[in-house]
């Protein structure tokens, strides 16, 4: 059985588990701050985050600075997007007071975690991720250290905290296997400080851009949570579709008008065909604006509550001061035991 089919067999245990005591479980998640977020990673990922955190799941967000100069020059606007991130998650319902949110670079000793790590797993290894041949081929440039080891600053990032449960789609799902193969091999080499988290794998549906591909920053085809109604319908309007006018929902043959589909059908839970046929012959004019009535009506709440949040003076700053400081409370005492296993204690 692949990594993949044995992953969806212990999801519902896993679940269940997860349901009847919510308390005794931690989740580590986060984001790469390269730009704002998105109507995918609300879909996609916060939404269940959200669920989790009110299950009575810890959750822990790393805002992950540092992996920002994997693949690209350090962003301009680094600390506007880590700001950003974090009014998005709040404003969908992660709470300020009970969820860790924390940046990467604050937190020194998580870091020291990498050379241990590294030393746990070979190159060969590392070269197989297939989320670092997708983000070097994407990237358009030499493939750096940073990026070939970008699967093992995962690792750290969740075993640092002792995190149980990581929330993933199929495709990030290489980066937790290595997180565990990493930690038994920690427990064989050294003694068992970690424990092997489990991935738990998202409902979340594939959520494409106004292109037809995936929705991402990188690719410039996203609707992004800080915008504007005017703005979105701007976006909306410039994507292309085609020329013929019934509309249908077909991804491989009309890629630009089934993501408009796509899209006003996750933003009102209907389906893309049942929309399709509400449209019929009315062209791609009228689905643009189908699209557009359906992407601002759900995120007008969000956007709502986005700005009530981004007004409240020094609340972003006291999330991530309060976070950081639980953050290095963790990473000194992980790394303590780390010391005391390697026999590194002085």
């Amino acid at each position: 059985m692949d990594s993949y089919a044995a992953t969806v067999a212990r999801m519902p245990a896993l679940r269940a588990a997860v349901a009847a005591d919510p308390q005794r479980h931690r989740v580590l998640t986060g984001e790469r701050p390269t730009g704002p977020l998105h109507l995918g990673h609300l879909l996609g990922t916060i939404v269940e985050r959200v669920r989790l955190h009110r299950s009575g799941v810890e959750i822990m967000v790393v805002l992950a600075d540092y992996q920002v100069t994997t693949d690209r020059d350090v962003a301009v606007h680094l600390r506007e997007y880590v700001r950003g991130a974090v009014l998005d998650q709040l404003a969908a319902g992660l709470d300020p007071q009970a969820t860790t949110f924390f940046v990467h670079s604050a937190v020194p000793a998580l870091n020291q975690l990498l050379l241990p790590f590294l030393s746990l797993v070979s190159e060969a290894e590392l070269h197989r991720n297939p989320t670092v041949r997708a983000e070097h081929e994407l990237s358009g440039r030499a493939l750096s250290g940073l990026m070939l080891t970008y699967p093992v600053h995962q690792a750290a990032d969740i075993l640092f905290c002792k995190a149980d449960l990581v929330p993933v789609g199929k495709d990030q799902l290489p980066h937790v296997e290595l997180t565990r193969v990493i930690a038994r091999r920690f427990a064989e080499r050294y003694g068992p400080v970690f424990g092997v988290p489990e991935p738990m794998l998202t409902d979340a549906p594939d959520i494409p851009g106004l292109d037809g591909q995936k929705m991402s920053k990188s690719r410039g085809n996203a609707i992004g949570l800080d915008g504007t109604a005017d703005e979105t319908a701007a976006l909306i309007r410039r994507a292309r579709t085609d020329g013929e006018r019934r509309i249908t929902f077909d991804p491989q043959g009309r890629p630009g008008v089934s993501a408009l589909l796509s899209t006003a059908a996750l933003c009102t839970g209907r389906a893309p065909q049942e929309i399709a046929e509400e449209i019929g012959d009315g062209g791609s004019g009228l689905l643009k604006k189908v699209a557009t009535e359906a992407v601002n009506t759900f995120l007008a709440p969000h956007r709502a509550r986005r700005a009530e949040l981004a007004a409240e003076p020094g609340l972003v700053e006291d999330v991530l001061s309060r976070g950081n400081e639980r953050a290095n409370m963790i990473a000194s005492a992980t790394l303590d035991e780390v010391r005391e296993a390697m026999g590194m204690r002085y």
